[in-house]
């Protein structure tokens, strides 16, 4: 009992060392996300690939040739369309540097959070996880330089939002690195659940202001007006996404503890 009693205590102060115990015992403890997260995640991610593609075949021709303005839209809705690409397209090399990144991030992403990867090949997940980190560094600075430096769309809100998120996914991007310097792998886990949800919310802020140019007719809203508002909607669902994942998965891993040092 008293041998109980001592993991209990280990485990209100380290939870990775009763994990590590509880593994042992009975097999590697997996803190998987819910499968709708999976799901929403790995789904989100092909959609960041796609626009990150989409946006390099717009503007390597640029790099490569030189700026040529758009042509004449037919309708109105189409010319908002070119001139949200004719942005990137006076940066073109800014862009390439947070796009190019932004795909690694994106495909690395997923595997990286895979319990069964990780248990069956840690080098990988550790190599992998290096590229993963130094690609979010790269997305999260050349994302502040354009919050700065380029011309948004949605003005000030939408810059704000880039800005403040931007700022907290270097934040939690570095908060990880450190604590799994330090093996503290729960705390490494919890801040790099936070900065890939951040990462991965540029996939959602897509759809959602594809919903507002649908229904631009009914609402009023110029792009101007409601870019702003989907960026923070974006950020802030998948802020709410990264805390559930973090406290589902924080709770399984109480429960297989609590199971190893049951009497």
């Amino acid at each position: 009992m008293s041998e109980k009693i001592c993991l209990f205590v280990r485990f209100l102060k380290d939870p990775d060392s009763t994990e590590r115990i509880s593994g042992m015992k009975h097999g590697t403890v997996r803190s998987t996300a819910p499968r709708p997260l999976w799901v929403a995640a790995g789904f989100l991610a092909l959609i960041g690939v796609a626009v990150a593609l989409r946006r390099a075949v717009h503007v390597v021709p640029i790099v490569l040739h030189g700026y040529r303005p758009p042509a004449l839209a037919a309708n109105a809705r189409l010319a908002q369309l070119n001139a949200l690409d004719d942005i990137f397209a006076h940066h073109p090399v800014l862009t390439l540097i947070h796009i190019v990144p932004g795909m690694l991030f994106m495909i690395l992403g997923p595997l990286q959070f895979s319990a069964a990867i990780r248990a069956r090949y840690p080098r990988w997940h550790r190599w992998s996880g290096r590229v993963f980190v130094a690609s979010g560094l790269v997305i999260g600075v050349s994302a502040l330089v354009m919050s700065f430096g380029m011309p948004a769309i949605g003005g000030v809100n939408q810059a704000a939002a880039t800005t403040l998120f931007g700022a907290f996914f270097l934040f939690a991007l570095s908060k990880g690195l450190w604590h799994i310097r330090r093996s503290e792998i729960t705390l490494h886990r919890e801040w790099m659940i936070r900065a890939f949800s951040i990462g991965l919310a540029v996939a959602t802020i897509r759809p959602i202001i594809g919903v507002f140019f649908a229904t631009s007719s009914l609402s009023g809203l110029t792009p101007h007006e409601f870019f702003g508002i989907a960026f923070w909607i974006g950020f802030v669902l998948h802020l709410i996404a990264a805390e559930t994942w973090i406290r589902s998965t924080a709770e399984a891993r109480i429960s297989a503890t609590l199971s190893t040092i049951a009497p």
